[in-house]
């Protein structure tokens, strides 16, 4: 029998860990919750007010898996009396050969296909006409998926770790983790407040995952930036985007990329998020961001709502900067598994996965503690 102090540790205690610990102490598992900053903090993987919900992906299955995380999503919703994804549309437009981080637009509709998910096909004209863009070249097409809109970043965070209260997981917050040590009888975790040990370890740690895996032997391959957004005062009440985003050339300086929300339902103000998509300025340590505006990037922002969006004040407001680590690797999205000689430990880490929150909380404990989970995510392991 084991004597250890719990049966999991959580390191990071944003969306995904939050899942993560919700899901092992439903299967009845004692549960320690480790976040180096306060709680419900926005300064990760989990900041900010709002995530872009698409079902469309290039990768047919990454399309797969999302629709598999629909009814977890409603779970979660009905738990916590809330609703949580607000389906406003979600509109692909540009040029429709463009490969980006993103995906292709081209690709994408034909991963619509054979999953047999709806779509309408849209000209510029239909778009300008239809959604209020203004300028876009004659050449630009693309599609609206009506089952896509944005997630509630706030609220999913307060149901999850409401729910892992209610289920007995305990937290430590600003309490940052330096070291993780497996053995044969489980892990011990060590950080700046003292030494904890459980049966075994899930790390969820965003950005910040790097350090933590360098003493394993792991290479997490990750760039990190520090991606602008800002907002932008809707001119019109009667009026609201759907989530959307532009696939263009890219530029001498940058990708050239940018994507928007309509009106936040469940804010009272008149504000929208648009933002650019530039993956550029690359840094190693994601402790060294600053969470401030790039004055160039904000400015091209600006410039595209002034040229294509009327129905925006070009005035941006409330600028700030997300951090974010993508794969090096454009092919993989994500990381996800079990490091090399760690099979006591998952990590997940890197790329867009807010949509995917309750399914990789519960994929992590799953492989963690039965050695697999449903869902085929073998091509994002280490």
């Amino acid at each position: 029998m084991s004597t250890n102090q719990h049966d999991l540790i959580v390191v990071g205690g944003g969306a995904i860990g939050l899942a993560a610990a919700v899901a092992a102490a439903r299967r009845g598992l004692t549960v320690l919750v480790l976040e180096q900053f306060a709680m419900l903090h926005d300064r990760g993987s989990s900041g900010g007010a709002e995530r872009q919900w698409r079902l469309q992906y290039s990768q047919e299955d990454l399309a797969r898996l999302t629709v598999a995380a629909v009814p977890m999503w409603t779970e979660l919703e009905q738990a916590g009396g809330r609703r949580l994804i607000h389906r406003t549309g979600s509109l692909w437009f540009g040029d429709t050969t463009t490969a980006t981080n993103e995906g292709q637009v081209q690709a994408a509709v034909e991963v619509l296909d054979k999953v047999g998910l709806p779509y309408e096909w849209l000209s510029a004209k239909q778009i300008e006409q239809r959604y209020r863009f203004a300028g876009l070249p004659s050449s630009y097409e693309g599609f609206v998926q009506p089952d896509g809109g944005m997630v509630d970043v706030r609220a999913t965070l307060w149901v999850l770790y409401e729910q892992a209260q209610a289920l007995g997981v305990e937290f430590r917050d600003r309490t940052r983790v330096h070291e993780l040590v497996p053995d044969d009888g489980g892990v011990t975790v060590h950080t700046g407040h003292g030494s904890h040990r459980a049966d075994h370890a899930v790390v969820t740690a965003g950005a910040f995952t790097g350090p933590l895996l360098e003493p394993l032997g792991v290479r997490f391959d990750v760039e990190l930036y520090e991606m602008t957004t800002a907002y932008f005062r809707a001119l019109d009440p009667g009026f609201d985007y759907p989530t959307w985003f532009a696939f263009q050339q890219p530029t001498e300086e940058d990708t050239n990329l940018f994507y928007g929300f309509g009106r936040l339902p469940w804010a009272a103000d008149d504000l929208v998020r648009v933002a650019p998509d530039f993956e550029v300025g690359e840094f190693h340590d994601a402790y060294e961001a600053g969470y401030t505006a790039n004055p160039v990037h904000l400015k091209r922002t600006a410039e595209y709502v002034a040229a294509h969006l009327p129905a925006l004040d070009p005035t941006p407001v409330r600028p700030g900067s997300c951090l974010i680590a993508l794969p090096k690797d454009p092919g993989r999205q994500l990381y996800f598994g079990r490091p090399p000689g760690a099979e006591r430990v998952v990590v997940h880490g890197a790329g867009w996965g807010f949509k995917y929150v309750p399914l990789l909380g519960r994929a992590c404990v799953d492989l963690v503690l039965d050695g697999r989970t449903e869902y085929d995510l073998s091509r994002f392991a280490f």
